[in-house]
């Protein structure tokens, strides 16, 4: 299972709850930042880019990042880094 780091910019109708919707149906997630999610998933960064633009406009920014496991972070809060903590250790699985 690999770990991919989304972020996007919905820029005019701005239907977050489809997007967020998509997103939680990979089989482990986390919202660490506005703006940004981190999931674990089989399908490629292509794969997942396309699955997230099924629910996005047109004129949507979206960008789909593979993680390598190393990370760092700061000022994210218990919950964000616990969940990010999470879906790092779901990867192993």
């Amino acid at each position: 299972m690999s770990l991919y780091q989304i972020n996007y910019d919905l820029r005019n109708q701005r239907n977050y709850e489809a997007l967020y919707e998509r997103i939680k149906s990979y089989p482990s997630y986390c919202h660490p930042l506005e703006s940004c999610w981190i999931i674990s998933s089989r399908r490629s960064a292509e794969e997942v880019r396309d699955h997230l633009s099924q629910v996005m406009d047109k004129d949507d920014g979206l960008l789909v990042t593979k993680l390598t496991g190393d990370a760092a972070w700061r000022n994210l809060g218990d919950k964000a880094s616990r969940d990010i903590n999470v879906t790092f250790d779901h990867k192993a699985a």
